[in-house]
């Protein structure tokens, strides 16, 4: 890499669109949040311009290092910030790349063919964010160095010595009176490294946390590139084909390339990037994707006679039923919706994507009959069961759940009719929901008992879902609807609340809930309306003085701050062990409960937790299990 002409990015295609004030004010609208997503997302942005530098082909190692002071360092050996003063402002570019918005080699000269930071935001929002932050730049010759206090320079931009050497060193340290808190999780961090070395083939992409000792190191190259990267995503799955199918394109602004494997699973696992961004919400390339696979697997089954003259078409839902997919567009001008990039709208690269599938899957199919077969015939299968679904599914239609006799008779309803103010809590048990209906405050709490354990999803197709009355009960209570059916729009409460016992089973049924809510009614968490309840483990009582333990560590706690002798300890196994006051003071009151908010931060990590604790093989399981042991704290209450 070293030796690659470094031309075509210089000062003078460095361009200002606008200035950085409003980001301190508003960091939400930059980075999403102030919690621990958006502290993530600085790390991201400023490792996506050292992926840019990747893609266009002059880097090829990256390192990610958090700090035991909180600071995070990105180093990359790529052609390293340009040094030069930009005329405009007479002041360096790497300056100007740090303190306005919008400013960067992708708005014009030749400083990137492709790139994933569209917005050119990504340096200067983290800067402007950063208590403190210093670049190191190695170029020319030379090495360079700035430091920088929220946002603003604090030195001159100044030669350290001369070096053979080129890239840049970003170390930021996130301001504390801007985040709620400076906690990185190394999971979530390793899942996105691992993302992005699947998608760029043969990039290297370190990431070490010395925050511990001894500190965690870990690297990431896939030689494979994507087909590397969907039998990993997988590997926990049972196959129908062990190797994957890969299809690849490029025209001069735009390349696509297509990674999809069919499992014996129920659930679609599609995961669609463009220049390295996950789109999470799709877009023109995974529609494009999405209508080549239906169109192309249809006319594979007519023409070799799977399918009969007198057959329905296949629909979407069915061919796309335990497909694991991954497709990922590269393109000169994305157009992504908002800083966050979640969705692609270029309507020209869904003809490029569609074509492109079209003609080389069913080149494909043509060419290896047992697979083609075997996989009509999973399709075929999953347009039965959609058949037999058909009836069950037409009790969940939504023009019906407003009317008062199709909603499920255990549920008591709340008398508010604004979902946004409105909130339902799944209980577990009926006894612990006869305690929550007499604790509940009627104008906007409703209360759904759900008996016993749920069905487990992951391992049942939708018609013998829909043949649960607990999910039944919920599909129709909640008004979305479910699967392809599902609209936000018809949400009957913006609060939904999962609540169970504090105990193994409890935690069991919780995980069976949210499984069911993740594959057929994800939207809710895109939405933020998934909670869970945390009710207490302990009441402590001295004297007339009552105080709630929610954990062990509380517990003792609680202990040290009374400091009486005389304390009795009640341990709660169960919610219907609370009588109907107590449950609503510690659990149900708005002003005093604790409520867990559920997020889906990284969609793979989300498909591949569910698909290792709710799938079929247990080997994977039981990694799980053993991996994690000693995290666990307790084993049951």
């Amino acid at each position: 890499m070293a030796d690659k002409n470094q031309s075509g990015y210089d000062a003078k295609d460095i361009k200002v669109l606008e200035g950085l004030d409003a980001v301190r004010k508003r960091p939400g609208m930059y980075i999403g949040s102030t919690g621990q997503r958006g502290l993530h997302h600085l790390v991201y942005e400023v490792v996506d311009n050292s992926i840019d530098e990747a893609m266009a082909g002059y880097c090829d190692n990256v390192l990610i290092v958090l700090n035991k002071d909180y600071s995070v360092m990105v180093v990359d050996n790529g052609r390293g910030i340009p040094v030069k003063k930009v005329e405009k402002y007479n002041r360096p570019a790497v300056e100007i790349v740090l303190t306005k918005l919008h400013a960067g080699g992708k708005f014009g000269g030749e400083g990137y063919k492709v790139s994933g930071g569209l917005h050119g935001v990504g340096l200067s929002v983290v800067n402007a964010l950063s208590e403190k932050l210093i670049v190191e730049v190695r170029r020319d010759g030379y090495i360079f160095k700035q430091e920088y206090k929220q946002g603003n320079p604090v030195t001159e931009l100044k030669k350290q010595g001369k070096t053979d050497s080129h890239g840049t060193v970003i170390t930021f340290f996130p301001d504390k009176e801007i985040f709620e808190e400076i906690d990185y999780k190394y999971e979530i961090l390793a899942a996105r490294m691992r993302e992005m070395a699947f998608l760029n083939k043969g990039l290297k992409i370190t990431l070490v946390d010395r925050r511990e000792e001894p500190e965690k190191k870990e690297s990431y190259q896939y030689n494979g590139g994507i087909v590397d990267f969907l039998k990993y995503l997988s590997e926990k799955k049972e196959v129908i084909h062990k190797n994957p199918i890969y299809i690849s394109n490029s025209e001069e602004d735009h390349e696509v390339e297509v990674s999809m494997l069919y499992t014996m699973s129920y659930n679609e696992s599609i995961f669609s990037f463009a220049n390295n961004i996950n789109t999470t919400e799709g877009g023109s390339h995974l529609v494009g994707f999405k209508g080549a696979l239906t169109r192309t697997v249809n006319d594979y089954a007519r023409t070799t006679n799977l399918l009969k003259e007198k057959d329905e078409n296949l629909t979407g839902e069915d061919v796309r039923e335990g497909l694991t997919a991954i497709i990922s567009v590269k393109l000169k001008e994305p157009q992504f919706e908002g800083q966050t990039k979640t969705k692609l709208g270029n309507s020209e690269i869904k003809g490029f994507v569609e074509s492109t599938v079209n003609a080389k899957l069913a080149e494909f199919l043509e060419e290896n009959p047992t697979i083609a077969k075997a996989i009509v015939g999973k399709c075929i299968d999953a347009a039965r069961a959609r058949n037999a679904a058909k009836k069950a599914r037409d009790l969940t239609r939504k023009k019906s759940l407003f009317e008062s006799s199709s909603l499920p008779g255990k549920l008591a309803d709340c008398s508010v009719n604004e979902p946004e103010l409105c909130e339902i809590f799944l209980v577990e048990g009926d006894s612990a929901g006869g305690s929550a209906k007499q604790a509940r405050d009627r104008r906007f709490q409703a209360i759904l008992p759900l008996k016993g354990k749920i069905l487990n999803v992951e391992k049942a197709r939708l018609h013998k879902i829909l043949s649960s009355d607990e999910i039944q009960a919920m599909v129709t209570a909640t008004g979305t609807g479910i699967g392809d059916e599902f609209d936000i729009g018809g949400a009957r409460y913006h609060k939904i609340i999962i609540m169970t016992d504090a105990d193994v089973d409890g935690a069991h049924i919780r995980t069976l809930i949210l499984t069911f809510l993740y594959r057929y009614m994800n939207e809710l968490f895109d939405k933020g309306y998934v909670y869970i309840a945390q009710p207490p483990l302990y009441q402590l009582r001295s004297g007339k003085d009552v105080h709630y333990a929610y954990s062990d560590r509380e517990l003792e706690k609680v202990k040290e701050k009374i400091g009486k002798k005389s304390i009795s300890v009640q341990q709660y196994k169960g919610l219907g062990e609370m009588d109907p006051e107590q449950l609503w003071e510690t659990t149900m009151n708005p002003e005093t409960r604790t409520l867990l908010k559920v997020e889906i931060d990284d969609a793979l990590i989300a498909d591949d937790v569910f698909s290792t604790l709710m799938g079929d093989k247990v080997e994977p399981r039981r990694e799980f299990i053993e991996k994690n042991a000693k995290e666990v704290s307790f084993i049951d209450i």
